[in-house]
């Protein structure tokens, strides 16, 4: 199975000519090479982390395709149809088992309302919280995507849940929020992190990927 990190929060996973896409926002440019997709994954309904007109782009080119998302996706994406999972839940498509951990975004401010969010365990390999720090229960992550930055995020809370999750791998996400600098220094960071428990931190740039 093979990673692919694009800006911001948007994953590609490939496994046996199957592709399945993560979060394709407003801040990640334009997919391309979508032939292979069988499912798209959108942990929460914010737009950088899915837009329609990265939904149209992809439905275009593979038509018919679930897009698994909790229900304030469905709500948002009113003219889209919209698998809705919940945490706890499991579902397939194509080379890809799913599991959906989680149920809330992280807080930004007790001024805003909390919304529904999921972390999600692709074939038992590759864990991604989506915008929070849901530890997926009794699962051994082997590689971690883990949030660089955001509003929500503070950096030693983000250290605390990579010391939680222990991954064999780590790579940092959801970036561009963040200067050169900010994205050197939260990466050393949870470098440490990652490290506490042996495992190794890899740094992914937009179109970069890794092996699992």
């Amino acid at each position: 199975m093979r990673v692919t990190k694009y800006e911001h929060a948007a994953l590609r996973i490939d496994e046996s000519g199957d592709t399945l896409i993560v979060d394709p926002g407003s801040f990640t440019t334009p997919l391309d090479d979508l032939t292979g997709v069988v499912a798209v994954v959108i942990t929460h309904e914010h737009p950088d982390h899915w837009t329609p007109e990265h939904l149209d782009r992809i439905l275009r080119d593979a038509p018919g395709i679930p897009v698994f998302a909790p229900a304030g996706v469905s709500a948002a994406a009113a003219d889209h149809e919209i698998t809705i999972v919940s945490p706890g839940e499991t579902v397939t498509a194509g080379n890809f088992t799913m599991r959906f951990f989680g149920g809330a975004h992280a807080v930004i401010h007790e001024s805003l309302p909390t919304i529904e969010n999921v972390g999600v365990l692709i074939n038992d390999e590759l864990y991604y919280p989506g915008d929070s720090y849901a530890v997926p229960e009794d699962v051994a992550v082997s590689t971690l995507a883990a949030p660089l930055g955001a509003p929500w995020l503070k950096i030693g809370e983000a250290m605390d849940f990579v010391l939680a999750v222990k991954p064999r791998r780590a790579f940092g996400v959801h970036d561009m929020t963040l200067s050169v600098i900010g994205k050197d220094m939260h990466r050393a960071r949870l470098q440490w992190a990652t490290e506490q428990e042996g495992g190794e931190f890899f740094v992914l740039e937009p179109g970069e990927s890794l092996d699992l």
